[in-house]
């Protein structure tokens, strides 16, 4: 593909501005101001910080309104983007499937009704919802009884057929399939809590009340599919330390350590093996709740036939509306679920191949050279996925002009807002600075790796794009720098060069962000 130095969309505004400013001196990327020649030095110290001795840096700026660089270290340089990749994700999706777009989850069956009993199988027909919870579950069960349905002689089949059964994504790590964040994907599955972490159980450990006894393990939401193995223990006084893994290929969890009398609960988020299981138990579970009994199996992974009636359904919230939780938190789920959707609409295949692709067409009409860059899955967990910071900025310039670009641009984490739904995985960085409210981004992070790409607005009012990509580096964090640049663009004033830093502006420092997770106080874990 030829690439697009500028995204089309903007491309008029930009010869608009260029004929404006032609006169203006020092007004061209070949004679900068020197306000702007001030700004790239302060980003070069910023950049000359020792911890990122022997990594790579690739960092890019450009005003949106005239598509002048500002700035650019390596901007062609492909780096591993962690979470940065979810810009792609979540653009296409919102373009290519509408942000009225909803997944369903029904209740279907071919049986015969013979006044309260129902001669046949009961469907549970999955849609892909990542935000199914145990009440949706409920509700759905309560339809069914609704109905007048009391005996079910067939099985219970949980038809997740609306994607492949492909549950962990390309060149994801064997070592973070117990964690949240690794969780497998279905078309049908349980999410525990509002975070919406599909394909998850919360296990809580309580201290019992006395020392030697072991902790009081319970789960959200209250489930039999997942089996603790509970080799803790209750101590009269000390540190809490419990830890809680679940076994590969299985449902069983390992509680080790120890919890003092008194102590508050430790709680953690474990995925399941296989999520359409645990769908199936929840979902049974409840039907048992509302008198409805199911003589049969449960049955995982056939397809409802085409001539089953409706008894009950449940839609998701538009994803318009999930965009908030898919990025605020960084939901790498969400990310996962939205790329086989994607292909299952456009190609009638819910798998990673079919979305990944119709995700790099988008993209590509958007103005990125996907010639250049390496897309493996939805959630940037993946790490063959390389992505150049000028791509990204070439993303971020040309969807302004989306209609959609409002609620996507909201949706994006606020830097310093410590409102979890609002600040999201920036929510404790930048506080107090000129960034702090003002910077609208995409974080990114996984070990030696750290990513911020996005929108600031500038001193002087106008919106720029920027992209900072970290790779290899050795210390625990190197978030702090990229906040320093942030607050740098947002104090950059085009023709106030005395007022410019050359010094790295202050900022306070980020806290060290585990393998795989965004440092965003979302979950119980030390970052």
């Amino acid at each position: 593909m030829h690439r697009r130095h500028f995204p089309r969309a903007l491309a008029l505004l930009a010869l608009v501005a260029t004929v404006a400013t032609a006169g203006a001196p020092g007004a061209t990327a070949e004679s900068p101001t020197a306000a702007t020649t001030q700004l790239r030095a302060t980003i070069d110290t910023i950049l000359a910080d020792t911890r990122l001795a022997g990594a790579q840096a690739s960092v890019v700026v450009v005003d949106t309104s005239t598509g002048q660089t500002l700035y650019d270290r390596n901007g062609d340089r492909r780096l591993v983007p962690a979470s940065n990749t979810k810009l792609l994700t979540s653009t296409a999706a919102l373009e290519l499937l509408g942000p009225g777009h909803r997944f369903s989850t029904d209740v279907r069956t071919s049986g015969k009704r013979r006044g309260a009993l129902l001669a046949g199988n009961l469907y549970l027909r999955g849609g892909g919802d990542p935000t199914m919870l145990a009440a949706d579950y409920e509700a759905l069960a309560a339809q069914v009884a609704a109905g007048g349905v009391r005996v079910v002689t067939g099985n219970l089949v949980a038809d997740d057929t609306r994607y492949d059964s492909t549950r962990l994504g390309p060149d994801w790590t064997w070592d973070d399939e117990p964690y949240y964040y690794a969780a497998q994907v279905s078309a049908l599955t349980v999410a525990p809590d509002t975070d919406y972490d599909a394909g998850t159980v919360i296990v809580h450990a309580a201290p019992a009340d006395r020392a030697g006894a072991p902790p009081v393990v319970t789960t959200t939401p209250a489930t039999g599919y997942v089996r603790v193995d509970n080799r803790a223990q209750t101590v009269s006084d000390g540190e809490t330390s419990i830890s809680i893994e679940r076994e590969h290929g299985s449902n069983t969890v390992v509680m080790t350590g120890q919890i003092a009398v008194g102590d508050e609960p430790a709680s953690d988020w474990v995925t399941v093996w296989e999520p359409t299981g645990y769908a199936a138990d929840v979902f049974r579970a409840a039907l048992h709740r509302h008198g409805v009994r199911v003589l049969g199996q449960t049955v995982l992974g056939q397809p409802t036939p085409a001539r089953a009636r409706p008894l009950a359904r449940h839609d998701s919230m538009s994803l318009g509306e999930l965009m908030t939780p898919f990025l605020k938190l960084s939901n790498n789920g969400h990310a996962e679920v939205l790329t086989k959707e994607i292909g299952r609409v456009l190609s009638g295949s819910g798998t990673w191949t079919a979305g990944v692709t119709a995700i790099s067409e988008y993209v590509a009409d958007t103005g990125m050279d996907t010639g250049r860059l390496r897309q493996r899955d939805g959630s940037g967990l993946s790490r063959r996925n390389l992505i150049p910071a000028a791509e990204f900025v070439d993303l971020l310039s040309a969807v302004r002009a989306e209609p959609w670009f409002a609620t996507w641009y909201a949706a994006l984490p606020i830097a310093g807002r410590p409102e979890r739904f609002v600040g999201g995985t920036l929510r404790s960085r930048m506080a107090g600075t000129p960034a702090a409210g003002n910077v609208h981004a995409k974080t990114g992070s996984l070990t030696g790796v750290s990513g911020l790409s996005g929108y600031v607005t500038s001193a002087d009012g106008r919106l720029l794009a920027f992209s900072i990509l970290l790779n290899n580096y050795l210390t625990a964090s190197v978030k702090s720098l990229e906040d320093q640049i942030a607050v740098a663009l947002a104090g950059f004033r085009e023709g106030g060069a005395s007022k410019a830093r050359v010094a790295p502006p202050a900022v306070p420092e980020t806290p060290r962000t585990p393998e795989g997770v965004e440092c965003s106080w979302v979950k119980p874990i030390t970052c």
